[in-house]
């Protein structure tokens, strides 16, 4: 898979594109991602990429013309282009999953007031949000996009229930963890984790699955893939 992020702060991004699953994906091959500044694409010599607003107002506006030269440029024929804004979809398991499953991303970092309307018009195929609310820019999203995505990408996480158990991944928060020690601080490790009863462990991180997002995220369990053990386990943790 090959992902593309235009900014205009390459360096926020290729830090954090050289650590942990993501720099271990790149560097074995499973992943190619590109940084692209989108000021090599302005035309002045101060390399512009905002002007005032029309209108009026406070704030700067990112120019149409250096994103349509720079998406022109760099986007294959069959590539995504996702612009991350707070005015997008907002991102989910589903949509990472979707995400994962094309060949090329190109990712839009904008900055300051916003991008101008006519680069949605004519070269962004979707808007991506991560939550509601407004960050500098688009950098700590498009990264944000980029760990998601990767780790659905086989080989990359090591593995493969890592990904399948995830919160989220069948509609449910995920069940708790736990490693040595034993006992701390009078806390001991329920006992059913410790007996080597495999169908047992399952029942329990089911269970458990449930409870946490019974308790955490119940708007979660209207979409959620329940069976009829499931809805019994629900009714008995809920005292009905």
């Amino acid at each position: 898979m090959q992902i593309k992020i235009v900014t205009i702060f390459p360096e926020l991004v290729e830090s954090f594109l050289g650590a942990s699953l993501v720099g271990k994906a790149i560097a074995a091959g499973k992943l190619a991602v590109e940084v692209v500044d989108l000021r090599s694409f302005a035309r002045d010599r101060h390399r512009t990429v905002d002007d005032v607003p029309y209108g009026g107002g406070g704030g700067m506006v990112m120019k149409a013309g250096p994103w349509l030269r720079a998406l022109r440029s760099v986007a294959g024929p069959d590539a995504r282009r996702v612009l991350l804004s707070p005015q997008g979809a907002r991102l989910d398991e589903r949509k990472v999953v979707e995400l994962a499953g094309w060949g090329e991303l190109v990712l839009m970092c904008g900055r300051y007031e916003g991008v101008d309307e006519r680069v949605r018009d004519l070269v962004v195929d979707e808007e991506l949000s991560i939550g509601d609310y407004v960050l500098a820019g688009g950098e700590v999203a498009a990264m944000v996009v980029v760990e998601t995505v990767s780790r659905q990408l086989p080989g990359v996480v090591g593995l493969g229930d890592s990904v399948e158990n995830d919160s989220f991944r069948r509609g449910l928060l995920d069940y708790p963890h736990f490693t040595r020690p034993r006992e701390i601080e009078g806390r001991e490790v329920p006992e059913v984790l410790l007996s080597g009863d495999h169908a047992a462990v399952a029942a329990w991180r089911r269970r458990e699955a449930l409870r946490a997002t019974l308790e955490k995220r119940p708007d979660l369990l209207a979409g959620a893939a329940l069976d009829d053990e499931d809805r019994r386990i629900l009714a008995a943790l809920r005292g009905e």
